[in-house]
């Protein structure tokens, strides 16, 4: 398998910013997300304290953010990382590939609103954050989809073609576009419970029996994707260096904490892959 030096899990400006810092000191780069960026920062109206660029909207930043990393011939994966494991001289990302790196750069934002109650508790049990990935495990059951944002259809859609009934819970607003054979229902979803075979999934409007819950949401929270780190509330605990508790792994951006500010997460970008470089450079240095 192919194995990375240092891998930018996130495409909002601390990724974006990490990968072109990784790339201008030439290191074998894996950049995952998503290949229209951050929707965050596209719906900003207006952004005023972005140095050099004042008054920009968050559309035409973003736009010139996807111009910089494509004239460096920078890719995007589009991958949803679920896991991201420990291996002691490299990490293994789990998506819906497995990936390998040295190095891990995690800049994906932070999950808003709390976890549903029995979310975090059967996560592996009949509750899963991907559903491309783990769509081959429920073929001709049935499934409940909570999606988070209008691109979460997709994963909704290939799972309807393996899963013998899709029922799909969209968590915003505007038209939903899915084949009618997919149940959408607008309701609130408040808890997930489990039994030996069953899981249902709890709105304030009833309850829905499947036999897998798939919760998709722009961002895994941290202490979820990485077993054995370090956090405090939905942010990574990091140092001045970016560095997390766990060698070779780096956070940036709002997952490192407020001010949720695209400059700052820019910046801790730049910082979260200098410190990549150098702890690459020291691991050679001691071989």
């Amino acid at each position: 398998m192919e194995r990375y030096e240092i891998a930018v899990i996130g495409t909002g400006p601390a990724g974006l910013s990490a990968a072109v810092t990784a790339a201008l000191r030439h290191k074998k780069l894996l950049l995952l997300g998503q290949k229209d960026l951050s929707a965050k920062l596209s719906r900003a109206e207006r952004i005023d304290n972005y140095l050099g660029l004042p008054g920009i909207s968050g559309a035409d930043l973003a736009g010139k953010m996807a111009a910089h990393i494509a004239s460096m011939g920078i890719e995007i994966t589009e991958d949803r990382i679920t896991q991201v494991y420990a291996m002691g001289d490299y990490f293994a990302l789990q998506g819906r590939e497995m990936y390998e790196a040295e190095t891990v750069i995690l800049a994906g934002g932070v999950v808003q609103g709390k976890l549903l109650p029995g979310e975090e508790a059967l996560l592996g049990q009949g509750v899963s954050y991907c559903a491309t990935c783990d769509a081959a495990l429920y073929r001709g059951k049935d499934t409940v989809v909570v999606g988070y944002s209008p691109r979460e259809e997709e994963e909704a859609a290939f799972l309807a073609e393996v899963a013998g009934k899709v029922t799909y819970i969209p968590m915003y607003d505007g038209e939903v576009r899915l084949d009618p054979k997919v149940n959408v229902l607008r309701e609130h979803p408040v808890e997930i419970r489990g039994t030996l075979k069953k899981r249902v999934l709890v709105t304030k409007e009833g309850e829905h029996e499947a036999d897998g819950v798939f919760i998709l949401r722009d961002a895994v929270s941290a202490g979820q994707l990485v077993p054995g780190l370090e956090t405090d509330g939905p942010h990574v605990k990091v140092d001045l260096s970016m560095a997390s508790n766990l060698p070779g792994l780096f956070a940036c951006g709002d997952l490192a904490g407020r001010p949720y500010q695209y400059i700052k997460a820019a910046g801790q970008g730049n910082i979260a892959a200098l410190s990549a470089v150098g702890y690459l450079a020291d691991r050679k240095a001691a071989r």
